[in-house]
């Protein structure tokens, strides 16, 4: 009993350190997210207020639109490019939790197999059906895992690629 119990608390030790990485990767992408939206809060109102003494040096109408275009347009291109390494932080974040947890259903899986093929050896009726049973239904699990790992990063991909097109084209239409 005392081995089953020593190779439950190794699975336990694995599982909080798998929690410590991905808590550790969640507070590194929050901090690069918040850096990129005070970076870009503080160019906006830096160009606000540029843009706001420009407006009340000048008398002239047509020059009052083009000050108000550019800075619409401006401030359009900075909250999609900032949109568009939100994003990007967002898809390299889900790519990296993806590996980790598909590796930890990968070598925790196998573990949790393993330790039940013990458990279930040192019993006087062991039911091969119900490993198979236990090793199916972990396959299917990462299986699916993975299907919805790659989709959401294919979504992932597809924005920044939206993001970065649509950033191309308000920087043409303004040239």
């Amino acid at each position: 009993m005392s081995k089953q119990t020593e190779q439950f608390n190794e699975l336990q030790r694995k599982n909080i350190e798998a929690a410590m990485r991905l808590a550790e990767m969640s507070i590194e992408n929050s901090q690069r997210i918040m850096e990129l939206q005070i970076a870009t809060a503080k160019a906006l109102f830096e160009d606000g207020v540029a843009n706001a003494k420009a407006m009340t040096t000048t008398q002239d109408p047509q020059d009052m639109l083009r000050l108000r275009t550019e800075y619409a347009q401006n401030t359009t291109e900075r909250m999609l490019a900032c949109a568009r390494e939100i994003a990007e932080v967002a898809a390299q974040s889900q790519s990296e939790v993806g590996k980790m947890v598909s590796e930890s259903l990968t070598s925790g899986g196998q573990d949790v197999f393993e330790t039940f093929n013990k458990m279930f050896a040192g019993m006087p009726i062991t039911d091969q059906n119900a490993m198979g049973a236990i090793q199916t239904a972990m396959d299917t699990a990462r299986s699916a895992f993975e299907q919805m790992t790659k989709a959401s990063t294919d979504a992932m991909q597809a924005f920044t690629g939206m993001s970065a097109a649509a950033t191309k084209r308000t920087t043409t239409r303004r040239k």
